[in-house]
Protein backbone atom coordinates (compact mmCIF):
# COMPACT_ATOMS: atom_id res chain seq x y z
CA UNK A 1 0.00 0.00 0.00
CA UNK A 2 1.26 3.68 -0.62
CA UNK A 3 1.33 6.45 1.68
CA UNK A 4 -1.43 8.37 0.11
CA UNK A 5 -3.65 4.85 0.39
CA UNK A 6 -2.59 4.28 4.27
CA UNK A 7 -3.60 8.15 4.52
CA UNK A 8 -6.64 8.67 2.65
CA UNK A 9 -8.06 5.17 4.99
CA UNK A 10 -6.85 6.44 7.95
CA UNK A 11 -9.07 9.79 7.45
CA UNK A 12 -11.73 7.71 6.63
CA UNK A 13 -11.93 5.37 9.55
CA UNK A 14 -11.49 8.82 11.84
CA UNK A 15 -14.58 10.44 9.85
CA UNK A 16 -16.45 7.04 10.62
CA UNK A 17 -16.32 7.43 14.28
CA UNK A 18 -16.62 11.34 14.82
CA UNK A 19 -17.60 10.75 18.20
CA UNK A 20 -14.40 8.47 19.48
CA UNK A 21 -12.22 11.20 16.86
CA UNK A 22 -13.97 14.00 18.62
CA UNK A 23 -12.99 13.00 22.25
CA UNK A 24 -9.28 11.76 21.47
CA UNK A 25 -9.13 14.84 19.98
CA UNK A 26 -9.74 17.21 22.72
CA UNK A 27 -8.13 14.95 25.21
CA UNK A 28 -4.68 15.44 23.25
CA UNK A 29 -5.76 19.30 22.65
CA UNK A 30 -6.25 19.87 26.54
CA UNK A 31 -2.48 18.33 27.17
CA UNK A 32 -0.82 20.68 24.69
CA UNK A 33 -2.56 23.85 25.65
CA UNK A 34 -1.85 23.22 29.30
CA UNK A 35 1.07 22.24 28.59
CA UNK A 36 1.70 26.10 26.30
CA UNK A 37 -0.32 27.95 29.29
CA UNK A 38 1.36 26.91 32.33
CA UNK A 39 5.10 26.97 30.69
CA UNK A 40 4.11 30.46 29.37
CA UNK A 41 2.97 31.67 32.66
CA UNK A 42 5.86 30.30 34.16
CA UNK A 43 8.41 32.54 31.21
CA UNK A 44 6.20 35.62 31.89
CA UNK A 45 6.77 35.99 35.64
CA UNK A 46 10.39 35.42 34.98
CA UNK A 47 10.50 38.00 32.75
CA UNK A 48 8.31 40.13 34.46
CA UNK A 49 10.35 40.00 37.36
CA UNK A 50 13.40 40.76 35.34
CA UNK A 51 12.30 43.33 33.78
CA UNK A 52 11.54 44.96 37.07
CA UNK A 53 15.29 44.49 38.67
CA UNK A 54 16.54 45.58 35.12
CA UNK A 55 14.58 48.56 35.27
CA UNK A 56 16.39 49.80 38.55
CA UNK A 57 19.71 50.75 36.03
CA UNK A 58 21.93 49.04 34.85
CA UNK A 59 25.23 47.50 36.32
CA UNK A 60 24.38 47.99 39.61
CA UNK A 61 25.58 47.39 43.24
CA UNK A 62 23.55 47.66 46.34
CA UNK A 63 25.22 48.75 49.62
CA UNK A 64 23.24 47.48 52.66
CA UNK A 65 24.59 48.25 56.67
CA UNK A 66 25.35 45.22 58.45
CA UNK A 67 26.61 42.30 57.31
CA UNK A 68 24.32 39.11 55.71
CA UNK A 69 25.84 36.16 57.58
CA UNK A 70 26.33 32.54 55.80
CA UNK A 71 24.44 30.78 58.45
CA UNK A 72 21.70 32.73 57.09
CA UNK A 73 19.52 35.49 57.07
CA UNK A 74 19.79 39.15 56.79
CA UNK A 75 22.42 42.09 57.63
CA UNK A 76 23.15 41.76 61.25
CA UNK A 77 20.61 44.02 62.65
CA UNK A 78 18.62 40.73 62.46
CA UNK A 79 20.89 38.64 64.47
CA UNK A 80 21.24 41.07 67.33
CA UNK A 81 23.88 43.50 66.49
CA UNK A 82 23.78 47.23 65.83
CA UNK A 83 25.78 47.58 62.35
CA UNK A 84 27.95 50.95 62.50
CA UNK A 85 26.34 53.92 60.54
CA UNK A 86 26.53 54.16 56.86
CA UNK A 87 26.97 58.00 56.20
CA UNK A 88 27.76 59.98 52.92
CA UNK A 89 31.23 60.08 53.53
CA UNK A 90 31.20 56.78 53.21
CA UNK A 91 29.25 56.97 49.95
CA UNK A 92 31.66 60.01 48.40
CA UNK A 93 34.81 57.85 49.38
CA UNK A 94 33.70 55.39 47.18
CA UNK A 95 34.09 57.65 44.05
CA UNK A 96 37.58 57.25 44.01
CA UNK A 97 36.89 53.31 43.06
CA UNK A 98 38.26 53.09 38.92
CA UNK A 99 35.05 51.09 38.93
CA UNK A 100 32.70 52.85 39.95
CA UNK A 101 30.72 55.95 37.78
CA UNK A 102 28.06 57.10 39.88
CA UNK A 103 26.37 56.57 43.36
CA UNK A 104 23.55 57.90 44.82
CA UNK A 105 23.02 57.33 48.99
CA UNK A 106 19.52 56.47 50.32
CA UNK A 107 17.69 57.51 53.23
CA UNK A 108 14.61 56.74 53.29
CA UNK A 109 11.15 57.25 55.51
CA UNK A 110 7.44 58.74 55.42
CA UNK A 111 6.36 62.17 56.62
CA UNK A 112 3.16 64.37 56.72
CA UNK A 113 3.65 66.85 53.49
CA UNK A 114 1.34 69.59 53.36
CA UNK A 115 0.77 73.11 51.28
CA UNK A 116 -1.71 74.96 52.98
CA UNK A 117 -4.77 73.38 54.14
CA UNK A 118 -3.62 70.24 51.83
CA UNK A 119 -1.39 67.44 53.59
CA UNK A 120 -1.23 63.84 52.82
CA UNK A 121 1.03 61.31 53.87
CA UNK A 122 4.21 60.06 51.66
CA UNK A 123 7.22 58.76 51.20
CA UNK A 124 10.40 60.27 51.61
CA UNK A 125 13.79 59.66 49.54
CA UNK A 126 16.52 61.40 50.39
CA UNK A 127 19.39 60.98 47.83
CA UNK A 128 21.80 63.37 45.30
CA UNK A 129 21.25 64.61 41.73
CA UNK A 130 22.86 60.88 40.33
CA UNK A 131 20.21 59.50 41.22
CA UNK A 132 18.12 60.14 38.49
CA UNK A 133 20.57 58.67 36.01
CA UNK A 134 21.24 55.42 38.08
CA UNK A 135 17.85 54.82 37.44
CA UNK A 136 17.09 56.32 34.48
CA UNK A 137 14.25 58.29 36.01
CA UNK A 138 13.07 61.54 33.75
CA UNK A 139 11.78 64.28 34.66
CA UNK A 140 7.87 65.77 33.29
CA UNK A 141 8.52 69.39 34.43
CA UNK A 142 11.45 71.13 35.84
CA UNK A 143 14.91 69.99 37.10
CA UNK A 144 16.33 67.24 39.52
CA UNK A 145 17.95 67.59 42.77
CA UNK A 146 20.60 70.52 42.39
CA UNK A 147 24.08 68.68 41.79
CA UNK A 148 26.78 69.99 44.89
CA UNK A 149 27.82 69.01 48.29
CA UNK A 150 25.51 65.78 49.39
CA UNK A 151 26.04 66.46 53.32
CA UNK A 152 24.33 70.29 52.90
CA UNK A 153 20.93 70.20 53.34
CA UNK A 154 19.71 72.57 50.64
CA UNK A 155 15.71 73.29 50.85
CA UNK A 156 14.32 71.97 47.53
CA UNK A 157 12.06 68.87 46.54
CA UNK A 158 11.15 67.16 43.29
CA UNK A 159 7.29 65.63 43.89
CA UNK A 160 5.46 63.19 41.84
CA UNK A 161 2.50 63.58 39.50
CA UNK A 162 -0.12 62.47 42.82
CA UNK A 163 1.51 64.78 45.05
CA UNK A 164 1.81 67.31 42.90
CA UNK A 165 -2.34 66.72 41.79
CA UNK A 166 -3.33 66.39 46.13
CA UNK A 167 -1.43 69.41 47.05
CA UNK A 168 -1.61 71.90 44.17
CA UNK A 169 -4.81 70.88 42.14
CA UNK A 170 -4.56 72.92 39.61
CA UNK A 171 -1.90 75.44 40.37
CA UNK A 172 1.50 75.47 39.14
CA UNK A 173 3.37 73.78 41.69
CA UNK A 174 7.05 74.70 40.63
CA UNK A 175 8.36 77.28 42.67
CA UNK A 176 5.88 76.62 45.31
CA UNK A 177 6.71 76.14 48.81
CA UNK A 178 5.58 72.78 50.74
CA UNK A 179 6.10 71.86 54.09
CA UNK A 180 7.98 67.91 55.05
CA UNK A 181 7.24 67.39 59.08
CA UNK A 182 8.46 71.16 60.47
CA UNK A 183 10.45 71.70 57.34
CA UNK A 184 10.18 73.75 54.13
CA UNK A 185 10.96 72.76 50.92
CA UNK A 186 10.83 74.60 47.52
CA UNK A 187 9.13 72.79 44.47
CA UNK A 188 11.80 72.85 41.81
CA UNK A 189 10.77 69.88 39.48
CA UNK A 190 7.83 67.18 38.92
CA UNK A 191 8.73 63.53 38.21
CA UNK A 192 7.90 61.69 34.77
CA UNK A 193 5.39 58.69 35.95
CA UNK A 194 7.48 55.26 35.94
CA UNK A 195 4.89 53.59 37.38
CA UNK A 196 5.68 50.93 39.79
CA UNK A 197 9.03 49.82 40.27
CA UNK A 198 10.06 47.45 42.88
CA UNK A 199 7.46 48.05 45.06
CA UNK A 200 8.02 51.90 44.63
CA UNK A 201 4.91 53.93 43.19
CA UNK A 202 7.45 57.22 41.54
CA UNK A 203 3.83 59.24 41.61
CA UNK A 204 3.75 59.10 45.31
CA UNK A 205 7.35 60.19 45.78
CA UNK A 206 8.69 63.63 47.03
CA UNK A 207 12.34 63.14 46.95
CA UNK A 208 15.04 65.49 48.86
CA UNK A 209 18.50 66.01 49.22
CA UNK A 210 19.78 63.05 51.17
CA UNK A 211 21.18 65.36 53.83
CA UNK A 212 17.69 66.99 54.78
CA UNK A 213 16.13 63.87 54.87
CA UNK A 214 18.39 62.47 57.25
CA UNK A 215 17.98 65.79 59.34
CA UNK A 216 14.31 65.44 59.01
CA UNK A 217 14.25 61.58 60.28
CA UNK A 218 17.19 62.18 62.55
CA UNK A 219 18.85 59.41 61.40
CA UNK A 220 22.37 59.73 60.43
CA UNK A 221 22.87 56.28 58.95
CA UNK A 222 22.02 55.84 55.18
CA UNK A 223 19.24 53.02 54.15
CA UNK A 224 20.97 52.05 50.96
CA UNK A 225 23.67 53.21 48.34
CA UNK A 226 23.35 52.42 45.24
CA UNK A 227 26.03 52.21 42.68
CA UNK A 228 26.92 52.23 39.06
CA UNK A 229 29.49 50.55 37.81
CA UNK A 230 31.28 51.72 34.53
CA UNK A 231 30.38 48.46 32.71
CA UNK A 232 29.44 44.44 33.28
CA UNK A 233 32.73 43.46 33.46
CA UNK A 234 33.80 45.91 36.13
CA UNK A 235 30.89 44.77 38.68
CA UNK A 236 33.23 42.26 40.46
CA UNK A 237 36.31 44.55 40.78
CA UNK A 238 33.75 47.03 42.01
CA UNK A 239 32.33 44.72 44.75
CA UNK A 240 35.73 44.20 46.02
CA UNK A 241 37.05 48.27 45.78
CA UNK A 242 33.39 48.86 47.63
CA UNK A 243 34.29 46.27 50.81
CA UNK A 244 37.78 47.12 51.03
CA UNK A 245 36.82 51.11 51.15
CA UNK A 246 34.38 50.52 53.68
CA UNK A 247 36.73 47.79 56.12
CA UNK A 248 38.89 50.87 56.08
CA UNK A 249 36.93 53.91 57.11
CA UNK A 250 35.31 51.42 59.53
CA UNK A 251 38.66 50.16 61.51
CA UNK A 252 39.18 47.30 59.48
CA UNK A 253 35.43 45.62 59.96
CA UNK A 254 33.27 44.40 56.96
CA UNK A 255 30.00 45.62 58.07
CA UNK A 256 28.22 45.80 54.87
CA UNK A 257 26.92 43.29 52.33
CA UNK A 258 27.07 43.89 48.67
CA UNK A 259 24.60 42.83 46.39
CA UNK A 260 25.02 42.92 42.75
CA UNK A 261 22.31 43.10 40.48
CA UNK A 262 23.46 40.20 37.73
CA UNK A 263 23.26 38.15 41.20
CA UNK A 264 19.90 39.00 42.03
CA UNK A 265 18.94 38.63 37.87
CA UNK A 266 20.46 35.36 37.82
CA UNK A 267 18.94 34.16 41.08
CA UNK A 268 15.24 34.82 39.95
CA UNK A 269 16.09 32.96 36.41
CA UNK A 270 17.15 30.00 37.72
CA UNK A 271 14.31 29.86 40.58
CA UNK A 272 11.83 30.84 37.67
CA UNK A 273 13.30 28.15 35.15
CA UNK A 274 13.04 25.52 37.68
CA UNK A 275 9.11 26.25 38.11
CA UNK A 276 8.84 27.17 34.50
CA UNK A 277 10.02 23.60 33.86
CA UNK A 278 8.03 22.00 36.96
CA UNK A 279 4.49 22.80 35.76
CA UNK A 280 5.61 21.97 31.87
CA UNK A 281 6.70 18.83 33.44
CA UNK A 282 3.30 18.48 35.35
CA UNK A 283 1.09 19.60 32.59
CA UNK A 284 3.02 17.05 30.47
CA UNK A 285 1.46 14.52 32.93
CA UNK A 286 -2.08 15.14 30.93
CA UNK A 287 0.16 14.01 27.84
CA UNK A 288 0.15 10.77 28.91
CA UNK A 289 -3.00 10.00 30.33
CA UNK A 290 -3.98 11.64 26.74
CA UNK A 291 -1.76 8.32 25.19
CA UNK A 292 -3.22 6.19 27.59
CA UNK A 293 -6.74 6.93 26.37
CA UNK A 294 -5.69 6.82 22.74
CA UNK A 295 -4.80 3.65 23.24
CA UNK A 296 -7.46 1.75 25.07
CA UNK A 297 -9.75 4.10 21.87
CA UNK A 298 -7.96 2.03 19.45
CA UNK A 299 -8.26 -1.47 21.22
CA UNK A 300 -11.92 -0.68 20.87
CA UNK A 301 -11.34 -0.02 17.30
CA UNK A 302 -9.68 -3.15 16.57
CA UNK A 303 -12.78 -5.05 17.90
CA UNK A 304 -15.06 -3.32 16.30
CA UNK A 305 -12.91 -3.50 13.10
CA UNK A 306 -12.77 -6.80 13.20
CA UNK A 307 -14.39 -8.39 10.16
CA UNK A 308 -12.72 -5.25 8.36
CA UNK A 309 -9.28 -5.90 8.85
CA UNK A 310 -9.90 -9.56 8.28
CA UNK A 311 -11.49 -8.60 5.17
CA UNK A 312 -7.88 -6.68 4.28
CA UNK A 313 -5.59 -9.29 5.52
CA UNK A 314 -7.87 -12.13 2.88
CA UNK A 315 -6.76 -9.80 -0.13
CA UNK A 316 -3.34 -9.92 0.65
CA UNK A 317 -2.72 -7.00 3.07
CA UNK A 318 0.75 -8.06 4.87
CA UNK A 319 0.38 -7.83 8.90
CA UNK A 320 3.21 -4.34 8.24
CA UNK A 321 0.14 -2.88 6.16
CA UNK A 322 -2.41 -3.24 9.04
CA UNK A 323 0.25 -2.07 11.70
CA UNK A 324 1.16 1.01 9.76
CA UNK A 325 -2.88 1.92 9.23
CA UNK A 326 -3.42 1.93 12.87
CA UNK A 327 -0.14 3.70 13.76
CA UNK A 328 -0.98 6.57 10.87
CA UNK A 329 -4.41 6.81 12.33
CA UNK A 330 -3.10 7.03 15.73
CA UNK A 331 -0.42 9.95 14.76
CA UNK A 332 -2.68 11.39 12.45
CA UNK A 333 -5.00 11.81 15.01
CA UNK A 334 -2.34 13.01 17.85
CA UNK A 335 -0.86 15.49 15.30
CA UNK A 336 -4.02 17.07 14.55
CA UNK A 337 -4.75 17.47 18.51
CA UNK A 338 -1.12 18.98 18.87
CA UNK A 339 -1.77 21.33 16.81
CA UNK A 340 -5.80 21.95 18.00
CA UNK A 341 -3.87 22.21 21.49
CA UNK A 342 -1.23 24.43 20.60
CA UNK A 343 -3.96 27.30 18.78
CA UNK A 344 -5.84 26.84 22.43
CA UNK A 345 -2.77 27.37 24.74
CA UNK A 346 -1.52 30.45 22.38
CA UNK A 347 -5.44 32.02 22.67
CA UNK A 348 -5.01 31.44 26.31
CA UNK A 349 -1.69 33.22 26.66
CA UNK A 350 -2.89 35.95 24.68
CA UNK A 351 -5.68 36.59 27.53
CA UNK A 352 -3.16 35.97 29.93
CA UNK A 353 -1.64 39.12 28.27
CA UNK A 354 -4.77 40.80 27.89
CA UNK A 355 -6.48 41.23 31.10
CA UNK A 356 -2.77 41.13 32.62
CA UNK A 357 -0.28 43.24 30.52
CA UNK A 358 2.59 43.90 32.53
CA UNK A 359 2.89 39.84 32.39
CA UNK A 360 4.56 39.20 29.20
CA UNK A 361 3.04 35.56 29.07
CA UNK A 362 4.67 34.00 25.95
CA UNK A 363 5.61 30.22 25.72
CA UNK A 364 9.59 29.79 25.27
CA UNK A 365 9.87 28.17 21.73
CA UNK A 366 10.94 25.01 23.34
CA UNK A 367 8.04 24.24 25.18
CA UNK A 368 5.71 24.62 22.19
CA UNK A 369 8.06 22.20 20.47
CA UNK A 370 8.21 19.63 23.40
CA UNK A 371 4.62 19.67 23.95
CA UNK A 372 4.16 19.18 19.74
CA UNK A 373 6.58 16.54 19.80
CA UNK A 374 5.46 14.78 23.00
CA UNK A 375 2.07 14.60 21.96
CA UNK A 376 2.75 13.09 18.70
CA UNK A 377 4.93 10.43 19.98
CA UNK A 378 2.94 9.42 22.99
CA UNK A 379 -0.13 8.88 20.28
CA UNK A 380 2.35 6.42 18.21
CA UNK A 381 3.69 5.03 21.26
CA UNK A 382 0.60 3.94 23.09
CA UNK A 383 -0.67 2.54 19.77
CA UNK A 384 1.74 0.48 19.02
CA UNK A 385 -0.09 -2.24 21.14
CA UNK A 386 -3.92 -2.21 19.39
CA UNK A 387 -1.88 -2.01 16.18
CA UNK A 388 -0.19 -5.00 16.68
CA UNK A 389 -3.02 -6.96 17.66
CA UNK A 390 -4.93 -5.92 14.72
CA UNK A 391 -1.56 -7.03 12.64
CA UNK A 392 -1.79 -10.64 14.34
CA UNK A 393 -5.53 -11.49 13.88
CA UNK A 394 -6.26 -14.22 11.76
CA UNK A 395 -8.13 -13.50 8.73
CA UNK A 396 -10.27 -16.31 9.28
CA UNK A 397 -11.53 -15.42 12.67
CA UNK A 398 -11.35 -11.74 12.27
CA UNK A 399 -14.15 -12.05 9.21
CA UNK A 400 -15.90 -14.59 11.42
CA UNK A 401 -15.88 -11.85 14.21
CA UNK A 402 -13.85 -14.18 16.28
Amino acid sequence: MRVEDITRYAVGALRGYRTRTLLMLLAMAIGVAAVVVLTSLGEGARRYVTDRFASLGSHLLIVIPGRAETRGGAPATLMGETPRDLTIADAMALLRSPHIRRIAPISLGGAPVSHGSRERDSAIIGTNADFLDIRHWSMAKGQFLPRGDDERAAPVCVIGATVRKELFGVQPALGEWLRIGQHRFRVIGILESEGHSIGVDTEELVMIPVAAAQTIFNNPSLFRIIIEAKSREAIANAKQDILNTISARHQGEKDVTVITQDAVLATFDRIFKALTMTVAGIAAISLAVAGILIMNVMLVAVTQRTSEIGLLKALGAPGRNILALFLSEAILLSSAGALAGMALGQLGSWLVRHFYPEVPAYAPGWAVLAALGIAIITGGVFSILPARRAARLDPVQALSRR
